[in-house]
């Protein structure tokens, strides 16, 4: 135990210091061939940052996971499909961060990338077992296996508005499966493998994508979502339901932020992923808490979740029932009280806007006022 303990540290320290190391450079890269974030303050745009940003975090962390595979993975069907599609996501999420594309041409990458995980790698979810009935999905497990990929995708690509949080919230579900795979004595798996190489490359572009953030992941954070998406595939083999439910409860704080965001776009009679300034991380900042704050306090809710996750499946499910139903609570609270999903007043709106926009600027005023004092 102790020996694969020292293994997996290994293999997430290596990909976390080569991937930190190379930051920098992909922030040079970014520049010079202009794949940078230009902020806008009309109403289609989210930006929060104040000034131009690089954007190829998400391709940093993608050659970190290269680099790990190469030290430390093993050639198979599954492996090769994933590196493709992976591939295939990085260039959707380069020409993007370059310029602009429809979001049909993004969506058409990851159906591709998607398609060469489920028809070449194989990897699917073809059943599920709960409360003593099985259910086989046949010929199903094609277009739902397609489906959770893209869908896991898009669900950390929307999530990725403030500084760290998209890279944090990843890490936490690494994180989590690593702990479970481990104790459930699964070491040495691809799963685990997959597992601990992007712990690494995320935790190497954290360093540099906290708060204030010097590079972006970009769209190329789409590379996150998608091995998010495979590593629960994998996980999902097996018939348990707990094993469909598990990764999802883990990255459930950007799912329920996507659902509502769909939801509320919809009410509105807007496209499903038209931007807006109304995501989770919005209205904790238009609750006058600070980026760095807000980032934190949705960092607790996920670990809230990862720990629920690991009590249920392996100490005690009644605890981890326990602590699901108190996010549930919280989470009930929130969106009621709230506009995530609908203004209940409309009058609220410009309102909740002035408290995002205050926010904002008390942050930016404090980092030039610890500029301004460091250089005193």
């Amino acid at each position: 135990m102790q020996t694969e303990i020292l293994e997996a540290l290994k293999i997430v320290f290596v990909t976390f210091l080569f991937t930190a190391i190379i930051m920098p450079f992909m922030k040079k890269i970014a520049y010079h061939i202009g794949a940078v974030d230009v902020p806008r303050e009309d109403e289609q745009h989210r930006h929060i940052h104040k000034k131009t940003m690089p954007k190829l975090g998400g391709v940093g962390i993608f050659l970190g996971f290269l680099f790990g595979y190469m030290l430390f993975g093993k050639h198979s069907p599954e492996m090769i499909s994933i590196l493709i599609g992976s591939i295939i996501i990085i260039l959707t999420g380069i020409i993007d961060d370059i310029k602009s594309i429809r979001a049909s041409h993004k969506l058409l990458g990851q159906l591709i990338a998607a398609s060469i995980i489920v028809f070449y790698g194989k990897i699917l979810l073809s059943n599920i077992t709960a409360f003593g009935f099985e259910i086989d999905f046949g010929i199903w497990s094609y277009p739902i296996t397609l489906l959770f990929i893209v869908a896991c995708t898009n669900v950390i690509n929307l999530i990725d508005g403030l500084d760290g949080l998209s890279g944090g919230i990843s890490a936490i579900f690494y994180l989590t499966i690593g702990i479970i795979g481990f104790f459930q004595g699964r070491y040495g798996s691809l799963v685990m493998l997959l597992t601990f190489i992007m712990l690494g490359a995320t935790l190497g572009f954290l360093l540099h994508n906290f708060y204030p953030a010097k590079i972006f992941a970009g769209d190329c954070c789409m590379f996150m979502g998608f091995t998010i998406s495979i590593i629960s595939l994998l996980e999902f083999k097996g018939p348990l339901l707990t094993s469909v439910f598990i990764p999802l409860m883990i990255i459930a704080i950007p799912m329920l932020d996507t659902f509502c965001a769909i939801v509320r776009r919809l009410l509105r009679h807007q496209a499903p992923f038209a931007p807006d300034k109304e995501h989770i991380h919005h209205q904790l900042l238009g609750m006058h808490f600070s980026q760095r704050a807000t980032v934190l306090i949705i960092y607790a809710i996920n670990i809230l979740f990862a720990v629920a996750s690991i009590f249920y499946l392996l100490k005690d499910p009644l605890v981890g029932q326990i602590i699901y139903a108190i996010i549930f609570i919280l989470v009930v609270w929130f969106v009621l009280h709230t506009s995530i999903i609908s203004e209940k007043i409309p009058e609220k709106k410009d309102e909740f806007k002035k408290k995002v926009e205050s926010t904002i600027k008390k942050t930016e005023k404090q980092k030039k006022h610890k500029k301004t004092t460091k250089k005193d």
